[in-house]
């Protein structure tokens, strides 16, 4: 059965005595219809058993068994919750008086006046008394909390019949006594809550004792409602009884909303015990990744702390690359299993700690710390396996590299060797001129200076053997005998090149003249030759210039480069007199000349081609720096006419951005008026959009030219593209602007007047003409347009203004607060931008006072049409709405998944806000 007690006390005093006059006032002289007493006495009864019983209790005669007062005080504690005074145990009338009385005391402390109802009276078993008497009980405690749409007891207990049947073929509820002749619209209260328990359908109109007593044995097998009245008592009377009717029913109303706490309850204990399975399962989960992971680490360390040293570094490497592969292949998931170990640890201790359980505590060495002392362990046997592989190819390494590089060495030093002896043995001297003699001789100290620094090498090719059998090279006895060889042939050059300088110092003599000569030609034919060199790097260097200054420049180098030429001819023709010479003494002498000069690989024929060649192409860097000085001359000419035609062009774009901030101040006329104007002058501006395409026409000639820069003027095309845009949003922004005035004049009933004001005040204060106001200039705006901060009253224009303009005026004035104003801002200014435009400055003035609707309000009254739930069904909007507007809320609103949820449940709090703006639709 109901539990009264959560609605007992919710409603005032003043509400109860209203509704107990109207139910009070009821035709007592009925009661004399034996139909109708019987009836009362039977629901009466089994509403009075099915609350007593829960005491253990019951009664049989309704007039009499209460006649003592005890079991009427057991019956008003029970569906009250609350403790009577003591009742007094005597058997005398006295007794009997005073327990009633404390009854009655009682209901008349819930609110409800007791009309003609006597203690006497019941103490005297007076039918009539008693039953008026239940009936006040009932309408107290079991129809008074009822509530549907505002009304209440039996309007809304009517209203919920109602509604629950609405969709029932042949139930139309209008009152509480022959619309529940023919049974059915018991049937549909239980269907519409239960299904499960009718077969609707197969019920029939023309027999309603079967379906009263379906009904009936339906309510009380299944949903825990007595059996108040008998089929027969129903349908054999012209009119049931209302009251026994309305406690019935009353019944169902609150046996349906208790299933839906038993419900709500159920859905918690499975929330609870899906939440405890899925800690459980996260626990086994995190004991078993703990133990594969700590089982992966101990198989692992004992591989990394193995050191078996290998002979070669290949095998090294092979150990390397199994290590790369563990970190690489083996490890990485072992990471992720580590962090997930820890992520589910904490996950789960997190789920543990809001759902009020105890913290998870691992089993022994399972803790994360223990992981991740392990894993230090294993991090730090990494490190040093790591450690010794690297240490161990640097030592392979080094043996292999000594090897190697005593080969190589040994190699370069018998590549360098091979021939030296022939060489050092032969007499070339003796046949040659003295300026080759002059040359062997230095090429001979040339020799003997390599031969010097090849000293360090043989020292180091013995060092290395030496090194390499200390580290007991496995091919030790090859490297020593080849070094033995080396050694051998070294001592073996030493003399013969002590030998052959002897020879030639004693040939030098003969030939110094010469040589001399042969010196002195080097000395100056190098300088010349790099010179030369450069002039012709120079005579083909390209270049780059991007005016006509550049250019002159390289030609003024160029002509100071030609000046040089005639000194430069001289040495060139000195240089050919030394060789000359050189001819002179040979042939005077009669010494053969067989080689060249040993001081330079410079001939007097390479220095003549080298100079013939640059006297060629001094011509041709004529030509070609001419050719870019007349192209700077045309690209000048390019940037005279862009600039020109830029310079009108800025010009015009800045003057009327001028003249169109001059018209959004200066705006006379009716808004129409001015929208015109606007829209004329905007004709006017687009008339100029042909000097416009001008300008792009000169500025593509600039582009196709790569010309970067423009000294004659200061705007870029660039610059003058976005002033133009501009200029044509600006125009675009002030006609939209009166446009929405126009709107909001029409829409918000705002006269022109006000408008004229609230633009004149808006721009006193607008001191920049940026056409927005700072957060202090919006503030001193509210004020000039009507609060007087000296005398706290409300004027405008001299004028008093009305009572919501003044309150609105107040609410925005001087005396704001900073969260007050604060608000106003976040309405004015919602993305933050410091500043208020005119238009959000008139949406202000005119919405602040405009009473608008709410989400809030939509909610509610969705929640009604559903009955008071947190969804609605498509049958219940379909019932409640025209058509149209049903479909539209069907096809619009989300599935409900709140733990309420039922078949073909919709989310209308989430449709509503959407309706506002507060959410996605």
């Amino acid at each position: 059965m109901v539990d009264y007690h959560a609605s007992n006390n919710q409603q005032s005093a003043g509400e109860v005595n209203a509704y107990m006059e109207q139910e009070n006032d009821w035709d007592r002289d009925l009661l004399l219809d034996p139909a109708w007493e019987k009836q009362q006495r039977k629901t009466f009864t089994a509403w009075c058993n099915s609350h007593l019983r829960k005491a253990g209790t019951q009664i049989e005669n309704i007039e009499q068994d209460f006649r003592d007062g005890l079991k009427l005080m057991l019956l008003l504690e029970v569906i009250s919750g609350e403790r009577l005074p003591k009742p007094e145990r005597g058997k005398m009338r006295v007794h009997k008086i005073n327990n009633v009385n404390k009854a009655l005391d009682f209901i008349a402390s819930k609110g409800v006046k007791l009309v003609s109802i006597g203690a006497e009276e019941i103490v005297d078993g007076n039918a009539k008394m008693t039953l008026g008497m239940i009936w006040t009980i009932i309408l107290r405690f079991a129809i008074q909390d009822i509530s549907v749409e505002e009304t209440s007891a039996k309007e809304g207990l009517l209203l919920w019949c109602q509604r629950k049947t609405a969709p029932y073929k042949n139930v139309n509820v209008q009152n509480f006594h022959i619309s529940w002749k023919d049974g059915l619209a018991f049937n549909a209260l239980i269907h519409r809550h239960r299904p499960d328990l009718i077969d609707y359908d197969s019920l029939r109109k023309d027999d309603p004792v079967t379906n009263l007593n379906n009904a009936f044995e339906v309510a009380e097998k299944h949903l825990d409602i007595p059996k108040m009245l008998d089929a027969e008592d129903i349908v054999n009377t012209a009119r049931p009884d209302e009251k026994a009717i309305m406690t019935y029913v009353s019944s169902f109303y609150h046996a349906f909303s208790g299933a839906q706490k038993a419900e709500t309850a159920a859905n918690r204990i499975c929330k609870v015990l899906a939440v405890n399975q899925e800690n459980e399962q996260m626990m086994e989960d995190y004991e078993k990744l703990a133990s594969d992971l700590l089982e992966w680490i101990r198989r692992t360390i004992p591989w990394l702390e193995d050191r078996t040293q290998e002979k070669t570094v290949n095998d090294m490497q092979a150990k390397q690359e199994d290590f790369r592969d563990y970190r690489t292949v083996h490890k990485p998931p072992k990471v992720q299993e580590k962090c997930q170990l820890e992520i589910s640890f904490n996950t789960l201790q997190t789920k543990l700690r809001l759902s009020n359980r105890p913290a998870f505590m691992p089993s022994e060495g399972r803790m994360v710390s223990d992981i991740n002392s392990a894993w230090h362990t294993l991090e730090g046997a990494e490190k040093g396996y790591e450690e010794w592989i690297l240490s161990e190819i640097r030592r392979l390494e080094r043996l292999e590299h000594l090897a190697e590089k005593f080969h190589q060495k040994a190699a370069i030093h018998e590549s360098w060797t091979d021939g030296k002896e022939a060489m050092l043995t032969q007499k070339d001297y003796e046949t040659s001129t003295l300026s080759e003699v002059k040359a062997l001789l230095r090429k001979h100290e040339a020799f003997e200076s390599d031969l010097a620094a090849h000293q360090d090498r043989v020292e180091q090719i013995a060092a290395i053997a030496q090194e390499l059998n200390e580290l007991d090279y496995y091919d030790a006895a090859s490297v020593n005998a080849r070094c033995q060889k080396i050694c051998d042939q070294w001592d073996t050059l030493g003399t013969l090149t002590h030998n052959r300088k002897d020879s030639l110092e004693r040939t030098e003599k003969q030939l110094e003249s010469i040589d001399e000569l042969y010196l002195e030609y080097a000395k100056r034919a190098a300088p010349f030759n790099n010179w030369m060199e450069g002039a012709m790097e120079d005579l083909q260097d390209m270049f780059i210039v991007h005016n006509i200054d550049e250019i002159q420049g390289l030609i003024t180098a160029h002509e100071q480069f030609k000046a040089t030429l005639p000194e430069a001819n001289k040495e060139r023709e000195a240089i050919q007199s030394i060789q000359a010479e050189v001819q002179k003494i040979a042939q005077s002498n009669g010494i053969k000349l067989s080689g060249a000069n040993p001081y330079t690989t410079i001939t007097p024929e390479s220095i003549d081609n080298k100079w013939e060649k640059a006297m060629a192409m001094v011509p041709q860097r004529d030509k070609a720096l001419q050719g870019e000085l007349n192209k700077q001359n045309s690209n000048d000419t390019l940037r005279a006419t862009f600039a020109t035609q830029a310079n009108a062009v800025g010009a015009y774009i800045q003057a009327k951005m001028e003249e169109i901030g001059r018209i959004s101040i200066e705006m006379n006329g009716t808004l129409e008026d001015q929208l015109t104007h606007l829209k004329e002058y905007q004709q006017t501006i687009m008339s100029y959009m042909p000097e416009i395409n001008k300008l792009e026409g000169h500025h593509q000639h600039i582009q196709e030219a790569l010309i970067f820069d423009n000294q004659y003027t200061s705007y870029t095309m660039e610059h003058l593209r976005v002033g133009w845009e501009q200029l044509l949003t600006t125009i675009a922004r002030t006609i939209n602007e009166v446009e929405n005035q126009i709107l909001t004049r029409d829409a918000k009933g705002i006269s022109q007047e006000q408008l004229y004001e609230y633009r004149a005040s808006f721009n006193h204060f607008d001191k920049d003409r940026g056409g927005a106001l700072q957060p202090e200039e919006f503030k001193a705006c509210l004020i000039s347009l009507g609060y007087d901060v000296e005398n706290d009253k409300t004027k405008r224009s001299g004028q008093m203004v009305s009572d919501d303009f003044r309150a609105l005026l107040i609410s925005t004035g001087n005396n704001l607060g900073d969260g007050e104003f604060n608000r106003i801002m976040g309405i004015v200014d919602p993305n933050g931008t410091g500043s208020v435009t005119f238009q959000a400055f008139i949406d202000f003035m005119s919405t602040e006072t405009t009473d608008t609707d709410s989400a809030d309000q939509v909610i509610a009254s969705f929640k009604i049409l559903a009955g008071d739930k947190n969804f609605i069904t498509a049958e219940e909007l379909r019932r409640e709405l025209p058509p149209d507007q049903a479909e539209y809320c069907i096809a619009r609103m989300a599935p409900y998944t709140g733990p309420d949820a039922a078949p073909g449940a919709l989310d209308y709090m989430s449709f509503s806000t959407a309706l506002y703006g507060e959410s996605d639709l």
